[in-house]
């Protein structure tokens, strides 16, 4: 392949690893950047497109991994998380109950959310709607929370944020986005709503990722693989970071300047397109 079309691969890494975690959705904006911007359609063709989006969604799986490889470990037993009480202990039950909602969800209605809800202009909508949401979350949510670690969570909340988590099923919306201001609202401080979040993320995208690479094996061209492989590891470094950084910032800023980028960028988008 050539240079400049590894270093777009390079590029939709990058969106993807800084984007995937943050609540500002990185599905809006791989559609704002390729769509709009790199057509990577128009060399790969449309079906190894998608699949590359795949890809480089397992490169952000694997950082997430990575970094929560202890207490990953902890919810199947294989390790011994330090300082919980036997009966407060965060456990696999937790994550299968937050992720059944929205997986449930997902499956009923994909063909729908596929076919009209995948456009830049419903992209700047939900972009403006979650902002709101995320801007009622740390107004309204409780000044002292009740649920400051992982081990806190009891099974109802981990329901309550996964029936809310069903807002990112709208792409633009943002996964992170939803859940982080979901659990504010239900009483976990924004770092546990954090770390929450990305612990779901794990199963929710390889299924999906797994899934959709299964139903596009007969498209993958192997001359496309350097193209894979620029995005898959630009995309594992790139998140790596941003979940490091984002974890460390949202403790102090909370999320409504996430919220303000977001209204900023939906405007600009919507001149971009509308006018």
């Amino acid at each position: 392949m050539e240079i400049i079309e590894l270093l777009k691969a390079l590029l939709l890494g990058f969106v993807e690893g800084m984007t995937e975690f943050a609540p500002v959705s990185s599905t809006g904006h791989m559609i704002i950047v390729d769509d709009l911007w790199l057509q990577t359609k128009e060399f790969l063709g449309q079906s190894s497109a998608n699949t590359f989006k795949v890809v480089i969604q397992l490169g952000s799986i694997l950082a997430v991994v990575f970094i929560f490889w202890k207490r990953l470990l902890s919810l199947v037993g294989l390790h011994k998380m330090e300082g919980t009480a036997p009966g407060h202990r965060f456990n696999i039950a937790h994550v299968l109950v937050g992720i059944l909602p929205a997986g449930v969800l997902g499956l009923l209605f994909e063909d729908i959310i596929d076919s009209y809800l995948f456009t830049i202009e419903w992209v700047i909508v939900s972009l403006f709607v979650g902002a709101i949401f995320m801007i009622i979350a740390d107004k309204f949510g409780p000044k002292n929370p009740s649920i400051t670690t992982l081990d806190d969570m009891t099974y109802g909340k981990a329901l309550k944020v996964g029936l809310i988590q069903c807002l990112s099923l709208w792409p633009g919306f943002s996964r992170s986005g939803a859940t982080i201001s979901g659990g504010v609202l239900l009483g976990l401080d924004h770092k546990t709503a954090a770390d929450f979040t990305f612990i779901m993320a794990v199963p929710i995208m390889f299924g999906a990722s797994a899934v959709s690479l299964i139903s596009n094996m007969e498209e993958i061209n192997m001359s496309h693989m350097g193209f894979y492989a620029v995005g898959f590891v630009s995309a594992f470094v790139f998140a790596l970071i941003s979940i490091k950084f984002f974890l460390k910032l949202i403790a102090r800023v909370k999320l409504t300047p996430f919220a303000i980028y977001r209204m900023v960028l939906a405007t600009v988008l919507a001149f971009i397109v509308f006018l």
